[in-house]
């Protein structure tokens, strides 16, 4: 089942609620693009290899594409985020209680943006539509567990494998050009560091994109009164409107989380920034494939913790690794509870 641009927009003239519902969905792939995607070029602007300007309108282009074209190939993360929670029952109400989950998750991130915290909006999202699914169905079989397993799998899958792996591509490259006259293999590094943030930005685009739409369609078929969609189509339409929202979000940058994840964290040179780049993008591309709904921003901060860690453990600056893994914990209860909160708020309102 799919829905056209017509439908849709017949859909948003007889419904004011999913015309709110709309522009929350829009909003928070805004903050998306603008939060989480400077995650994707942190490295590159921290060992200079691009100036800030220049890596933000890079991951905008990239975000667009891995949007477009992973979509188009693999919707399985999309299908995830659709069937991890109950929305059933009464339509009406369940598009109020998505809305207020949207409403929470847009509190959430730009809250963590102002203080300058690398939070996953990926966990945002998912923390807030669980707690909004549970108000709605009055306890916790708003919940599909065997979908929402899946997180905890990503979330083991981002830490374990990011960290790994950034240290063995390290290593290996370390390995590798052992030999070589460093200041000879600069330009190479440097170029091979703009690759590496291209691909981080379109995987971003390819895991983030796909979460927000399958939330999109959630609210579509809602609206029209059927809340026991189990299969979908994801409309063409609709991959370009999020890419697009989502490439303006990133175009506005957000230079406090780059120096965070970028400068604060680990120090890095050209080919460690690449290291972590390279072993981020393996990661998000693996989780992808298998459908698993993963934190870009998780799996490139421990890519780059395991590329620090891999040359001795106090290159890693652990104190701001300490405030992360903070926000990361916090996340779920915190975006979770206010979720919960918005969504028997909202049912009581409206």
């Amino acid at each position: 089942m799919t829905v056209t641009l017509v439908d849709y927009l017949a859909q948003l003239i007889a419904n004011p609620t999913l015309i709110i519902t709309t522009l929350l969905t829009l909003s928070v792939i805004l903050v998306n693009g603008w939060t989480d995607a400077p995650n994707a070029i942190a490295t590159c602007v921290s060992t200079r290899s691009m100036t800030p300007r220049a890596a933000i309108i890079m991951a905008a282009f990239f975000n667009f594409l891995g949007v477009l074209f992973m979509t188009m190939f693999n919707a399985t993360v999309a299908q995830t985020i659709y069937k991890m929670v109950d929305f059933g029952g009464d339509p009406y109400n369940a598009l109020v209680a998505l809305c207020a989950a949207l409403f929470a998750i847009v509190l959430w991130a730009t809250a963590a943006w102002w203080f300058g915290i690398p939070t996953s909006e990926s966990h945002a999202l998912i923390a807030g539509i669980s707690g909004a699914a549970i108000a709605l169905q009055g306890g916790i079989a708003g919940i599909n567990p065997n979908e929402w397993i899946k997180v905890l799998y990503g979330l083991v899958l981002s830490t374990v494998m990011g960290f790994g792996l950034g240290a063995l591509v390290v290593k290996t490259i370390e390995l590798i050009f052992k030999r070589f006259d460093r200041r000879k293999t600069f330009t190479f590094f440097r170029n091979a560091q703009i690759v590496g943030s291209a691909g981080m930005a379109f995987m971003h685009g390819a895991q983030d994109g796909q979460k927000f739409m399958g939330v999109f369609m959630l609210s579509a078929f809602l609206a029209q009164g059927q809340a026991s969609v189990t299969e979908f189509i994801i409309p063409i339409w609709l991959i370009f409107l999020c890419s697009a929202v989502m490439a303006l979000g990133t175009s506005i940058g957000g230079y406090r989380i780059i120096k965070a994840v970028g400068m604060d964290m680990v120090k890095l040179s050209t080919y460690q920034g690449f290291s972590a780049d390279l072993a981020a993008v393996i990661s998000l591309f693996t989780a992808s494939v298998f459908g698993l709904p993963v934190s870009t921003t998780h799996t490139k901060t421990t890519a780059i913790m395991g590329v620090g860690a891999a040359k001795r453990l106090s290159s890693v600056n652990w104190g701001v690794v300490g405030e992360m893994v903070l926000a990361w914990i916090l996340t779920f209860p915190g975006c979770g509870l206010i979720g919960f909160l918005m969504a028997l708020l909202f049912m009581k309102i409206f």
